[in-house]
């Protein structure tokens, strides 16, 4: 896998609270948007992969609804989350 166990792990301290907080929307947040820039990239030299693609539209949809959560539920990690990972602010 691209992803190793050490890797997830560092991905959740930083940006959830703990390497073992796994369920946390920020790191779940932070664990889509890593696997969205892989697929992304395969994509870009994988033109007709639509398998891939249809994988990556779900995975975007998932973050967005984790963030959608976020932005229900507290204003101020949403704004930490989408800063700390550079995205644009998606929810209107």
């Amino acid at each position: 896998m691209y992803l190793s166990t050490e890797a997830k792990q560092e991905l959740f301290a930083k940006h959830g609270k703990g390497p073992q907080d796994t369920g946390s929307a920020e790191g779940q947040v932070a664990l889509f948007t890593t696997r969205i820039a892989h697929l992304t990239g395969h994509l870009k030299k994988n033109k007709h992969d639509f398998s891939t693609q249809l994988s990556l539209q779900k995975m975007v949809g998932k973050r967005r609804a984790l963030l959608a959560y976020l932005y229900k539920k507290d204003i101020e990690r949403y704004r930490a989350i989408i800063k700390a990972l550079q995205l644009r602010d998606i929810i209107k």
